[in-house]
Parts: C-alpha cells; sequence; structure tokens
C-alpha cells in the first residue's frame, strides 16, 4: 500500500488532516504526520519527515503531502537523506494539503499505484469550493 506523510508546519495540523484523511479510509491506511518541530514550536525538520518518510514507506512508495514553500524544502532534502533504491519511490505531491491528503489516502486504501495516488492528490488542485 502507498503511503501518505503530511508535512506542515504545525503538528496540531498535520495531526488533524491524519485523523481526516484516516477517518475516511475507515483506517486502512498508512498515514504519517510530520509537523513542527521536535520542541512543538513551529516548523519543519528534514530528519523528522525523513523518519515519517521509513515508517510510512511500505515498499509501494509514499506520497508527501506538504502544506508551504519551506516544507517543500525540507522534504526535499529529507528524500536525499534516503538511500538510492528509497528516494525513487518517494513523491512530494504538487496539491492542497488537505483536500491532496483524503484523496491519496482513499486512493492508497484501494491499492493504487504510487502514480495513480500521486495523480490524485494532484487533480484536487481544481476542486471548486463553491457552487
Amino acid at each position: 500500500m502507498v503511503g501518505i506523510v503530511i508535512v506542515s508546519h504545525s503538528a496540531k495540523v498535520a495531526l488533524g488532516i491524519k485523523e481526516l484523511a484516516e477517518q475516511m479510509t475507515g483506517g486502512n491506511s498508512s498515514i504519517i504526520a510530520a509537523g513542527g518541530l521536535e520542541d512543538g514550536s513551529i516548523g519543519t525538520d528534514a530528519v523528522r519527515i525523513m523518519e515519517a518518510i521509513k515508517k510510512a514507506d511500505t515498499g509501494d512508495g509514499v506520497v508527501v503531502m506538504v502544506d508551504l514553500g519551506s516544507a517543500v524544502l525540507s522534504s526535499n532534502l529529507a528524500i536525499e537523506l534516503l538511500g538510492e533504491g528509497v528516494r525513487e519511490r518517494i513523491r512530494i505531491a504538487d496539491a492542497p494539503v488537505l483536500e491532496g491528503a483524503v484523496i491519496a489516502a482513499v486512493q492508497a486504501s484501494i491499492g493504487d499505484s504510487l502514480e495513480d495516488v500521486l495523480a490524485a492528490a494532484e487533480a484536487s488542485r481544481s476542486m471548486l469550493k463553491k457552487v
């Protein structure tokens, strides 16, 4: 199953998104929150993200959902810290973190491939918020 890592500057935000995504999958998912810094302050930590990726990776790959610019930088560094053979199956989604994470988790929970989970997350960019 494709894993999902949620990277936010806030631990509470990452945990909240994880909770919502898990609820939508009935717990049939591998979702890890990697928010905030070790001391509880706001920020992102490449080592923390790397550990989350390792934990979420069951061998089918991991989609990383990020909130803001430096989360992208920290996630890219985390991927670089992973060894050859692992980093090739990690993707950072160009998608809104909440909508993308929920959609990615649902697709992962039904057994979609890494590229299909990534595509579903990225398709959430076009979701309309009004009717």
